[in-house]
C-alpha cells in the first residue's frame, strides 16, 4: 500500500469522527514513521491538522526534527501553517492528492515551499488523476454535503 493510500484511510477515519476528512502519513523510504487525520474537533486544537500531527509524532518516532529523509503523504494540499511546517522541518517531498483553492499553499494560493526567501530544498507535487486523488475529492465532497445538509 502506498503513501497516499494510508492517508485516504486516515481520511476516512477523521469523517467517521466528524473531522474534515484529511489524512496524513510520514514516510522514510517504506517505513511509515506515523500516519493520523485531522483531529481539530477532538483535541480542540487549532494546529491539530492531519500534517502537523504526523510531522510532530514522526519527528518523535524518528528522533530528529530534520526531516529531510522524509516524504509526507497527504489528501488535500497543505495550509499555510503545514506548509510553513514541512519547510521548517526540511520535509524532503510532499504528496497531495487534490488542490485546495481556498487555503492551499504549494501551488494553489501560494507556493511557500517554492519562496526562495525561506530556502527550501523539497519537492512538492499533486497525485493529479489518480484512484487517491479522486476518493480525496470525493470524501471531502461528503463532509461538506452533510454539513450543508445538517444546518
Amino acid at each position: 500500500m502506498n503513501g497516499l493510500e494510508l492517508a485516504v484511510q486516515e481520511a476516512r477515519k477523521a469523517l467517521a469522527e466528524g473531522e474534515v476528512p484529511v489524512g496524513a502519513v510520514l514516510m522514510r523510504g517504506d517505513e511509515v514513521l506515523w500516519a493520523d487525520h485531522n483531529r481539530r474537533e477532538q483535541l480542540h486544537d487549532p494546529t491539530a491538522h492531519a500534517e502537523m500531527l504526523c510531522l510532530r509524532h514522526g519527528a518523535e518516532a524518528f528522533g530528529d526534527w530534520r526531516l529531510q529523509d522524509c516524504t509526507l503523504y497527504v489528501t488535500l494540499e497543505p495550509c499555510p501553517m503545514c506548509a510553513g511546517a514541512m519547510v521548517m522541518s526540511r520535509v524532503k517531498k510532499c504528496v497531495f492528492g487534490v488542490p485546495d483553492p481556498e487555503k492551499g499553499c504549494c501551488g494553489s494560493v501560494y507556493d511557500l515551499p517554492a519562496d526562495p526567501a525561506l530556502g527550501s530544498t523539497g519537492s512538492w507535487e499533486e497525485a493529479y488523476g489518480t484512484a487517491e486523488a479522486e476518493e480525496c475529492r470525493s470524501l471531502l465532497q461528503e463532509c461538506f454535503r452533510k454539513r450543508r445538509t445538517e444546518k
